[in-house]
């Protein structure tokens, strides 16, 4: 697949971080592509919906999982012909949930340093052995910058939903982003 294919289903998850962003979320954004089409997308709603396992991707996944047409017979591996395509690396959580469905592959936007479950941190997606699960492929750095920069933009904001929000005023955001880091908050 060309790297213009990547970059496009990239953007679609950017605009689901930016629909994050909007509705006062750390603004991860998400699609899984299908057959050359969008099949499900989604974005954070943890603070929404007041549930911290409200993750894009677990959002996207119950979509598909409740459509007939895209999951018509009970499977072991509902997910192993659809690519993920997610703004900041899948956290442990959530890139151990993609190996359970066997998701066959997962592009991501920058690395997640404090919970990234595809090698940032824990290599739930291939280092780690599972007895019933195969691995699967994660790759980062499409609109890495993009993801950067949205996470930046929400972490200089007050967030009101934390138990015990903290003074950001004086908080700048900034726009260099050094090559070798990930989130860089």
């Amino acid at each position: 697949m060309e790297n213009n294919e990547h970059l496009r289903w990239m953007r679609a998850a950017m605009d689901m971080a930016e629909e994050a962003l909007g509705a006062g979320e750390v603004p991860v954004g998400c699609v899984f592509v299908r057959d050359g089409r969008i099949i499900a997308q989604a974005r954070n709603r943890t603070n929404e919906l007041r549930n911290a396992t409200r993750h894009a991707e677990l959002e996207a996944i119950d979509c598909i999982l409740a459509d007939k047409a895209l999951t018509a017979e009970p499977s072991n591996s509902p997910l192993s012909t659809t690519t993920l395509y997610v703004t900041v690396e899948p956290c442990i959580m959530c890139a151990s949930a993609l190996r359970q469905m066997e998701i066959k592959e997962v592009f991501y936007g920058c690395g997640n340093d404090r919970f990234g479950g595809c090698g940032s941190v824990l290599g739930v997606n291939e280092q780690v052995a599972h007895p019933v699960h195969p691995p699967y492929k994660a790759a980062g750095g499409f609109c890495r910058e993009d993801a950067i920069m949205i996470l930046r933009r929400f972490y200089i904001t007050e967030n009101t939903n934390a138990p015990v929000p903290r003074s950001k005023a004086n908080r700048v955001l900034k726009t260099d982003i050094n090559p070798l880091s990930s989130v860089e908050t």
